[in-house]
């Protein structure tokens, strides 16, 4: 019994040592201030009087007939479908050939493709901004290449291809990694033996190197979802949503609609109803991805 005692007291003490420190921040800094935003959607706050009246679900109400709301929802949904097709393919092509014997020099360019995740993304957005206002400008006219002649973020539809452009080059290094260690954790033997049994590398591809990339796939689908849904930074700072408003996204939309329009209830009611969104779309994205991978 002594011995029990101790025991439990151990855990209690490991407990508090380890674990409490990191349960209060997360508390503090994610589960209170979403429970308190909860709470304002369903009231008028406009984030300066002092007293906040009830409304009741008004708010969500507003957020149905919101047009623009539904119109940079839609914008954002095709963008996410975009950034994370291309983000994985291009971050699965470089884990391929950058986990092998195909090129050399691997972890030069490792590094060179890992960079641009670590550069932020409002100077990101700034740089980028600079490429394709100016720099692709003057390229495009002193070679005579049409498609760049004139700035991308000038065109409703050009510019919004330059934000998932920038997208793909910031994040595709960081799926790479990911790949690399899913790549690295494939037994060599097993691709002998598929070698020996006269498969080719198509064959070997798609029955044993996908199968059992699943587990890296569910990861950076996770990640890129998460990352593309919320993305604002590079929207605020390469196109600030224009021109004519053609590229903003919803994050922005519920920035705007919070800090700008001073509607802190509706802006708080489409945040709310964003992170159900993600949240529902990522949680089926894991569930189907974890049953893929006890089949693989």
């Amino acid at each position: 019994m002594e011995l029990l005692g101790r025991t439990k007291g151990d855990k209690i003490k490991s407990f508090l040592m380890f674990a409490l420190p990191g349960t209060f921040v997360f508390l503090c800094v994610v589960i209170i201030p979403f429970l308190y935003g909860f709470y304002l959607t369903f009231t008028d706050w406009d984030g300066i009087k002092a007293v906040k009246t009830m409304v009741g679900f008004e708010n969500y109400s507003a957020l149905l007939k919101d047009k623009d709301f539904w119109t940079s929802m839609v914008l954002t949904l095709k963008y996410v479908a975009l950034s994370v097709v291309l983000v994985n393919v291009f971050g699965f092509l470089f884990g391929y050939l950058l986990s092998g014997k195909v090129l050399k020099g691997q972890n030069f360019f490792r590094a060179g493709f890992f960079t641009p995740n670590l550069i932020g993304g409002v100077v990101l957005g700034f740089i980028w901004q600079f490429v394709f206002s100016q720099a692709l400008v003057k390229i495009g006219k002193n070679f005579g290449w049409e498609i760049f002649s004139k700035s991308w973020l000038a065109d409703p539809d050009k510019a919004f291809w330059s934000l998932v452009v920038v997208s793909v080059w910031q994040l595709a290094g960081y799926m790479m990694l990911i790949y690399i260690a899913g790549f690295t954790g494939i037994s060599e033997d097993v691709l002998e033996a598929a070698s020996i049994d006269g498969a080719e590398k198509w064959t070997k591809m798609r029955h044993i190197i996908l199968p059992l990339m699943v587990p890296s796939f569910v990861i950076c689908i996770f990640l890129t979802l998460s990352r593309a849904f919320m993305v604002y930074d590079i929207n605020l700072t390469l196109t600030g949503g224009e021109p004519y408003g053609s590229t903003r996204l919803v994050a922005m939309h519920v920035y705007e609609k919070a800090f700008t329009a001073r509607k802190y209830g509706i802006g708080q009611a489409e945040a709310v109803f964003l992170f159900i969104v993600v949240a529902v779309i990522s949680g089926l994205q894991v569930y189907f991805g974890k049953k893929k991978e006890v089949e693989a």
